[in-house]
């Protein structure tokens, strides 16, 4: 499935050392001003190369729109958007042309398909986010004009939870040919009330789902998440006032419904499964072998993953206001 949303259709396409990524989006709605520069600063906080912390791989992730925008607004048609891959090493993955490496999806795309790319995962890379991120880009714009806003912090860096333990952290196991995992944040602030379905258009069901479908999520939480499996009723509830609700606990969200509080996601984001430490693992003829990944990997793939978080759950959102009938043209 390579499709998102359902009034707001995403649909992603590109392989992480293919010719380009992109994204064509359907359902967006017309006399939108929009152009490469409401997309690009949110590309260029996903894309590799701009930090210590990151894969060294250097690409400008640079985004054209192909289509569905005339003088500078949407026509309602399908928008394309395309960013090219510049500076792929392919031939850093000829030794494991045969090779599952652990923690990937090698081996599952291998039993699915019978096939798989071995340059960097093909569509199972991380790469894979740059359509999101780009289509992300525009479901915030739309979000503005109703007031809403997303914004994304890293709560824990392996266990580590202040800024300077993020990056000594990431830098040490970097060093060490290993990787680490941890913990972000993902707010959808002023979000009104009322988005969302009943039953199995829960608007929590939703936001799961999207976060789930990120690669690199194995968890998430919604408000307190799992905290509450530990608290009273008379605790976790968050009781009413005349000033509104006296706390959060549940996340923004209750009976599947957004009750106008903060929308308040975590997602627990494995370490990156590329590393250069040996590991043993199987090739594709059953054989045991020795592995130690080449190229060019993130030590910590958190930061990154932040605005691919955040373009997610404004994709959810977005999707949201147009069904609910909301949405108005400004």
């Amino acid at each position: 499935m390579n499709t998102f949303g359902k009034n707001f259709r995403v649909t992603t396409f590109g392989e992480s050392h293919g010719k380009a990524l992109g994204a064509v989006i359907d359902g967006c709605p017309a006399c939108l001003g929009l152009s490469e520069t409401d997309i690009q600063p949110l590309l260029d906080r996903r894309r590799p190369g701009a930090s210590p912390l990151s894969s060294p791989r250097r690409e400008r992730d640079s985004v054209t729109i192909l289509s569905g925008v005339f003088e500078g607004k949407t026509t309602g048609a399908p928008i394309a958007l395309l960013v090219q891959n510049e500076e792929a090493q392919s031939e850093d993955y000829g030794e494991i042309r045969d090779t599952f490496r652990p923690g990937h999806a090698d081996f599952t795309y291998f039993m699915k398909y019978g096939i798989r790319d071995h340059r960097g995962g093909g569509r199972s890379s991380g790469r894979e986010t740059v359509g999101r991120v780009a289509a992300g880009a525009i479901a915030m714009k739309i979000l503005k004009q109703h007031g809403i806003t997303i914004s994304g912090r890293i709560l824990e860096v392996h266990g580590k939870r202040s800024d300077k333990d993020f990056e000594k952290e990431i830098l040490a196991v970097k060093e060490a040919g290993d990787s680490v995992g941890g913990i972000a944040e993902i707010t959808a602030h002023d979000c009104p009330a009322g988005l969302g379905d009943p039953v199995f258009g829960k608007l929590d069901a939703l936001i799961a789902g999207a976060m789930m479908g990120i690669g690199a999520v194995k968890g998430v939480e919604i408000g307190d998440g799992f905290a509450a499996a530990k608290r009273y009723g008379s605790e976790n509830n968050d009781q009413m006032t005349e000033d509104g609700f006296s706390s959060n606990h549940a996340g923004g969200i209750l009976g599947g419904i957004s009750s106008g509080q903060d929308i308040v996601v975590r997602i627990a984001v494995k370490p990156t499964p590329s590393i250069a430490k040996v590991q043993q693992t199987r090739d594709i003829h059953g054989n045991v072998v020795e592995i130690s990944v080449k190229g060019r990997h993130d030590p910590c793939i958190v930061p990154r993953i932040i605005p691919v978080a955040e373009a997610m759950l404004a994709l959810v959102l977005t999707d949201c206001v147009l069904e609910s009938g909301k949405y108005q043209k400004h």
